[in-house]
């Protein structure tokens, strides 16, 4: 990680993981990726309901795993004491 980068995740971090899940995985990937695959690619099978729930879920999940993984680098990044 960049210097820019630490910073940037340092202010990020402040806000905490629930506003990042919330923002950058449910609202940021989940709620376009329901519009798109319920709306623009129809699966034949899902109501619009399930696929919401599918999506706001993963959404969900997809923020999370963004979370830990840069927690990860975070952490591997900055200086031992």
């Amino acid at each position: 990680m960049q210097a820019s980068e630490l910073q940037r995740w340092a202010r990020t971090r402040l806000q905490g993981m629930r506003r990042f899940v919330l923002f950058r995985g449910v609202l940021a990937y989940g709620v376009p990726m329901f519009v798109i695959m319920t709306f623009v690619i129809p699966h034949p099978k899902l109501s619009t309901w399930q696929s919401a729930m599918l999506w706001l879920l993963t959404g969900a999940v997809y923020g999370v795993a963004m979370w830990l993984l840069q927690e990860h680098r975070y952490r591997k990044a900055l200086p031992r004491s």
